[in-house]
């Protein structure tokens, strides 16, 4: 049996925080292959400095796995030292995959899992593979995803608003096709102290820099991030009715261009127009 499977928790329980953990980790940054027959296996690789993780996989799984290091070059620098953790058994690779763990090319179809699990650590393993947490050049703290996973990029985006209570929307790049998500300053601390708690399965160097976001303070110079102010159906009347973004700004303590906007996207059909009162 694994040296530390969760009491009470079958492999891949994924009510386990560990499990939960394990499994983000593993569709963002794992390669499940098929073989000849029932042949195949599972593989991360990481760099050295992150064994500990890789042995930690390795002891929450009842059956063999291997990890191993090696030194080759690469196109950014002549040595690299990684270690990878293997896995071959079939009934370990099927429980994965129903799970979804997809075999072969993955980033744009993983999702969060179907059923119960723990939400933060799923999450924290996806970002500990796939984002990244630390401080902008300016010094401001923040955390970072890069996924091509619609799926993955809308529960990030439901978990920030729930935890930092910032509303972030998904949109892709343009040049590559990918969605990045960011949450900076006070969401970033928020966000932050949710995922790395203590004594959670991690990264330690990440773990470390998440902790560190806490004792970040806004210079006393620095205004606070602007909260939107939403449309109600009576502004949106009155908006109407004066048919000036110069007249409604005014009427409204709002900006013309803001009143402009609203405009357009009333007549454009962008947001519905306000039921008569």
């Amino acid at each position: 049996m694994a040296e530390h499977e969760p009491n009470g928790h079958q492999f891949m329980d994924l009510r386990a925080p560990e499990y939960a953990y394990m499994l983000g980790f593993l569709q963002a940054d794992g390669h499940l292959e098929r073989g000849a027959g029932k042949k195949g296996k599972l593989s991360v690789e990481l760099n050295a400095r992150d064994i500990g993780l890789l042995r930690e996989f390795q002891n929450l799984t009842p059956y063999y796995s291997s990890v191993t290091e090696r030194t080759r070059s690469t196109n950014f620098a002549e040595s690299h030292n990684s270690a990878t953790w293997t896995l071959c058994s079939l009934e370990a690779r099927t429980v994965l995959n129903d799970l979804g763990l997809p075999y072969g090319r993955k980033s744009k179809t993983i999702a969060p899992p179907r059923g119960e699990f723990s939400h933060h650590d799923y999450l924290r393993g996806v970002i500990d593979a796939d984002g990244s947490v630390g401080y902008t050049g300016k010094g401001f703290p923040f955390v970072s995803l890069t996924t091509a996973s619609t799926a993955i990029g809308r529960f990030l985006c439901d978990y920030g608003k729930q935890v930092a209570g910032v509303q972030r929307t998904i949109k892709r790049n343009e040049r590559d096709g990918i969605y990045n998500v960011l949450y900076a300053m006070e969401a970033a601390q928020r966000l932050a102290a949710g995922l790395y708690y203590p004594g959670c399965l991690s990264l330690k160097r990440k773990h470390t820099v998440a902790d560190s976001l806490s004792a970040w303070v806004r210079p006393a110079r620095m205004r606070s991030a602007h909260t939107r102010r939403r449309w109600t159906a009576a502004e949106d009347r009155i908006l109407l009715k004066l048919n000036s973004p110069t007249a409604a700004a005014e009427a409204l303590d709002r900006t013309p261009q803001s009143c402009n906007l609203r405009m357009w996207r009333l007549r454009s059909d962008q947001v519905p127009m306000p039921s008569e009162q």
